[in-house]
């Protein structure tokens, strides 16, 4: 796993992008930045082997290098599935295409993924019982998120599942102040400075936009999903669950 050094680089007051640079680092960086991570693609294995239909499709919307589509391949039970995994990156979708090529060489029985190039908010959606995005929503533009949601919800049958996990903001100030100072710890004790977390930051304003949990579920109950929670929660990362 090469280690992430991006913001020991980086030129103050440039944007974030998923490329070339990001892709070659981006397990260490999920791993060293995303506290709970890991045990957010344990549950989307588990919750696959829950919800997945045979004959039905899984979607991994904004799938960077593959791990929840990976993590749905290994907990599906059911027969005929397939798996659509989509990046509008293209070194993310190139990397993610070896992973899944050797991942699926080693296990050769598992659903098939289907690998494509282009916006989720373009992305068609049908007879899916299971889509994932996993701190995907939070990049996109505020006013297209309820249209993202919405295109979900029309493509899951029913009994199907949403999982969404993001980054959040929490609506009292100083409850919000904490959660980030235990964040940047977090990422301290994962070896990252102070700089670097600092242009990590200043990287992602205006890029990432968080919302609060309320906003999310909110969201998901108007769009007709007939219950929401979160499941896991470490410091201002959450994953909740959707069932239509």
């Amino acid at each position: 796993m090469a280690k992430d050094t991006v913001y020991k680089a980086q030129d103050p007051g440039e944007p974030f992008r998923f490329n070339a640079g990001v892709a070659a680092v981006f397990p260490d960086m999920l791993r060293r930045s995303i506290p709970g991570y890991a045990a957010s693609l344990e549950a989307i294995g588990s919750l696959a082997a829950r919800y997945v239909r045979a004959g039905t499709r899984c979607y991994d919307l904004g799938c960077s290098l593959g791990a929840a589509s990976l993590a749905m391949r290994q907990g599906i039970r059911a027969e005929g599935c397939r798996i659509v995994a989509v990046d509008n990156a293209p070194a993310m979708i190139e990397r993610c295409r070896s992973i899944v090529r050797d991942e699926c060489r080693r296990q050769p029985e598992g659903a098939a993924i289907e690998l494509v190039e282009g916006d989720i908010l373009d992305t068609e959606i049908s007879d899916a019982s299971m889509a994932v995005l996993n701190y995907t929503l939070q990049f996109l533009p505020p006013a297209d998120r309820d249209t993202m949601i919405r295109r979900i919800f029309d493509g899951l049958n029913d009994g199907g599942l949403l999982v969404l996990s993001e980054k959040v903001v929490d609506p009292d100030p100083a409850m919000e102040a904490l959660l980030v100072d235990l964040h940047h710890e977090h990422k301290r004790r994962n070896d990252y400075s102070a700089l670097e977390i600092s242009r990590k930051r200043a990287a992602l304003e205006n890029v990432l936009i968080p919302e609060t949990v309320d906003q999310h579920r909110e969201r998901l109950l108007r769009t007709g999903f007939s219950s929401a929670a979160v499941w896991l929660r470490y410091f201002n990362f959450v994953s909740i669950i959707a069932i239509r």
